[in-house]
């Protein structure tokens, strides 16, 4: 997949380069998870950390109305990164 294109035709949309752009050094998008799946009124997408630990990212469709696309994207990832930190 080319890495500007959009990787899920819902309303909510991110390209790999956008989440990469705010995921945590040494974390990687899982396999398969370049398409990322819908749930209920949320974007979702598969992470591994630097431990091979997987997290899931969710990013709800009012957090998106309220923040913004790429706001949202990026209070999603820092909120996972604190939960992984413990």
């Amino acid at each position: 997949m080319r890495q500007n294109q959009p990787v899920s035709d819902s309303p909510v949309f991110y390209t790999e380069t956008e989440i990469h752009s705010y995921l945590p050094t040494g974390w990687v998008l899982i396999d398969g998870s370049a398409e990322p799946e819908r749930r209920g009124s949320a974007w979702a997408a598969r992470v591994l950390d630097g431990a091979d630990t997987e997290w899931s990212l969710e990013v709800k469709d009012a957090e998106v109305d309220r923040l913004g696309r790429l706001a949202a994207l990026q209070r999603e990832v820092d909120r996972v990164y604190r939960e992984a930190l413990g």
